[in-house]
């Protein structure tokens, strides 16, 4: 009888072993009642962590914007004044991007791809009228100071860039603090938008891009030279770069 006895105590307790590593996985998603399982402080501070900053890497700093936060439609259009300058080729556009029914001006959305166009190649790329009807927002707000752009269209190696694709710019505002045009630019994001802060370079980067959204701010000092910005292999310039 003892012996019996004890055979049973020891299948029990070898089940019940058992069924605690299976479980503990699911332990923080619910319990059997269909409850959350309430999470420690501690899991509380990583997950509001990673939900307001994200994963630190190096000098960078990112997170995802939560649905919540974003615009629930998309703003008002802007009056499309644009008054752009390229600080690598030292030329300006001044435009308006609308026709008078609303609609694109083709003639201003190219003088806008050739003030974008590539430092290294020189090619020029349609830019996204989404991304140039957000520097045209921008200019309204802020009393139609000329934008400047750092970067605009990059004919790279790295084609995963917002940058390679059109969809992207580098600007600053001479006489703004960077901070203020990044608060006013995340203000427009109904979805799909980046936006970056490069507090030591002091700009700002803008772009369009599929959902969700994203935010960052990179410490580091933004390297030009870097591989992933060079040209494709292969590639020669038809014309000296200017």
């Amino acid at each position: 009888m003892l012996r019996l006895l004890l055979m049973l105590l020891a299948i029990t307790g070898s089940a019940q072993a058992a069924g605690a590593d299976e479980g503990a996985p699911g332990r923080a998603a619910s319990t059997d009642s269909g409850e959350a399982a309430k999470p420690s402080s501690g899991a509380k501070s990583e997950k509001r962590l990673a939900m307001h900053r994200g994963k630190h890497k190096g000098r960078m700093l990112g997170w995802p914007v939560p649905e919540k936060a974003l615009l629930a439609a998309p703003a008002p259009q802007p009056s499309g004044d644009l008054r752009i300058y390229s600080i690598n080729y030292k030329d300006e556009a001044d435009v308006n991007i609308f026709n008078a029914d609303g609609s694109f001006d083709v003639k201003a959305l190219a003088e806008i791809n050739h003030i974008f166009k590539c430092r290294r190649s020189g090619l020029e790329h349609d830019i996204d009228t989404r991304l140039v009807t957000i520097l045209s927002h921008i200019y309204d707000h802020f009393g139609g100071k000329r934008i400047e752009l750092l970067s605009g269209y990059r004919f790279q190696r790295r084609t995963t860039s917002n940058h390679f694709h059109g969809t992207a710019a580098d600007i600053r505002i001479p006489g703004v603090n960077p901070r203020k045009i990044r608060s006013y630019v995340e203000s427009l994001d109904a979805g799909g938008m980046g936006v970056g802060w490069y507090p030591r370079v002091g700009f700002v980067h803008v772009d369009v891009r599929p959902p969700p959204s994203y935010r960052w701010i990179d410490y580091s000092r933004s390297n030009p030279d870097d591989r992933g910005r060079q040209l494709p292999r292969g590639f020669k310039r038809s014309d000296p770069e200017s």
